[in-house]
Order: structure tokens, then sequence, then C-alpha cells
């Protein structure tokens, strides 16, 4: 079975190296020209993989190497970019994609993030066959883990899914060899799709209950990181706990100040954060950044 290899990141490297591993006939590695695609290229090149590092998935000259390769299979394995419907139809037996959720339920690019924001308990991850809908293709199979109490977007991510994604692609292409590979329509009753989970939506409201606030810093971390403002300036916030709640303090009210911490006061808990980053770009202590930032107990987020 003839296969191409879209991806990037430490993902895309660990699926083209456990293929490899596995003896399938890798032959094309597409990644991103820049530092995205860089360990991808190498293990490529280091193997005497085929290589094309195009700016666009879109551009002529992949299609034409698609037809030059002649895939069998396809694989996405973390893949920003879109893949146009042109060479959908060009690997024999398809293309297959990795997406963190349990598809229906949350499509589109941050699906870990939302799961994380909107509360769930469960999530996991979905090989699905690609169609020209976005996540909306049939189902190949399926891993559940569930989402702790403390769990953040990075480490549901790098803790969970993303060994679990590496294990089900190869997987994937055990059952497709096999000819046991499934393909289960989705319910589209069932399906959720949010936007990519950005500044547009990282802002914190501080007057949703605190369980909400707590959800949305634990969706937002590490990427984009959750923010506030406080005296003209923007803070994004990174390992938070939900504590019990204060009596006489407002939402967004800084509680308490102290060493390796900031308490602020949430409606119905108060946020214990652990780490900050300001407009400077560097993330640290949240009690030192009060005390640098000149912040005093009493004072508000959100002014």
């Amino acid at each position: 079975m003839r296969i191409i290899l879209v991806g990037q990141g430490p993902f895309g490297e660990k699926v083209l190296d456990i293929l490899i591993r596995q003896g399938e006939n890798i032959v094309g590695v597409f990644c991103p020209p820049d530092k995205r695609g860089q360990g991808m290229a190498t293990a490529a090149e280091n193997s005497g993989v085929p290589l094309l590092r195009p700016n666009k998935m879109k551009n002529a000259e992949v299609r034409e190497a698609y037809l030059d390769l002649g895939p069998d299979l396809v694989i996405l394995a973390f893949v920003t970019d879109i893949i146009p419907a042109a060479l959908l139809g060009i690997p024999t037996i398809g293309t297959i994609c990795y997406h963190p959720s349990l598809l229906p339920r949350h499509r589109g690019a941050s699906g870990i993030n939302w799961a994380v924001i909107q509360g769930d308990t469960r999530t996991g991850l979905t090989i699905l066959w690609v169609d020209e809908g976005i996540d909306t293709g049939p189902i190949l199979l399926q891993k559940e883990v569930e989402i702790l109490p403390d769990d953040t977007t990075g480490s549901l991510y790098f803790n969970k899914l993303f060994e679990m994604g590496v294990d089900a692609i190869a997987e994937s292409v055990a059952l497709i060899k096999s000819g046991q590979a499934p393909k289960i329509p989705q319910d589209d009753s069932l399906a959720t799709y949010e936007p990519p989970c950005d500044d547009t939506v990282a802002a914190v409201d501080w007057s949703k209950p605190a369980a909400d606030v707590y959800n949305l810093i634990r969706g937002c971390d590490p990427q984009p990181g959750a923010y506030s403002t406080i005296r003209g300036g923007k803070v994004r916030f990174y390992g938070a706990r939900l504590l019990a709640p204060m009596s006489g303090k407002e939402p967004g009210e800084i509680a308490e100040i102290k060493e390796g911490g900031l308490l602020v006061s949430l409606n119905g808990g108060v946020l214990e954060i652990g780490k900050v980053r300001d407009e400077t770009g560097a993330k640290m202590d949240a009690g030192e950044f009060a005390k640098n930032a000149g912040l005093q107990v009493g004072m508000k987020f959100g002014m």
C-alpha cells in the first residue's frame, strides 16, 4: 500500500517514525516550509522518503506530486492547511485524518480547547475518512479519555491525546490493510462546530459563574491564553485552580497576592492563578507579576 503522509510538528514526525518502523511504504511526505515542518522534513530526508514542502496544499505542484506518487492512502497527521477537493479523489483507498475530539462533537480547528471550555468530562480522538466538509467524513475509529477537573488543553494533548493519536493512526493503517476499516457515518443531529480558539473568544467575563471562567482559562491554556485587563494592560492566565468562594469580594477583584500565586474572586468561587503573561510576552509567577506591576488587594480585573 502506497502511503503519502501530510503533517507538521512533533505529531507528524512521530507518525512518520512509527509508520517507517512498521515497514509501511511511505512514498511521499508533505509538510510546511517553515519550522512547523522541520522535524518531519529531517526525518523524511534521513529515511530517504521523497519530500515536498509546499506553502499551500492547493498549489498545482502538490496535485502533480500526488499524481506522480500514485498513493493508495493519504494520511493527515496534524494538518492546519485546507486540503482541496481535487486531491481527495487521487488516492485509490482514500484520505484519513486525525481529529482530537469525539466527532461529531467539536468539529473545527480547536476541538480540545472547546471540550474543556464547555465543561465536558470526556473527550478523545477520531480517525475519520476525509470528505469535502469540515470534519464531517465517516468515522474509522475513536478513542476516549477522561477530562479531569484540573486538565488543561495542554495536559490533554501532550499527556493523553498525542501518543494515543500516533498509535491510533498506526492501528488505522493496519485495519485498512486488512480490509476491516469501517466507515461509520456521523450523526449530524449531534454535531457541534466551534470557531478557532483565539483572542475573539478568550476574554474573561468575570460576571459568569465561577466554573465557566475556570473552564475558559483551562481551555485556553497554553494557547491563546485567556485574558483580562488591569491598569490598561492585557494579562493572560495559566496554571489556574478553582477554590471555595470568599465573602465580601466582587467578581474580578484581587482577593490575595501571595508567593507563587494570585487569588481573584469569582461569581461562586475563587480563582488561584499560578502564572501570567503580560504584553511583554514573558510568562512569570503570578504573585511576582502582581508585586512588580504594583497591583493591590481590592483592585479589579476588567478595568
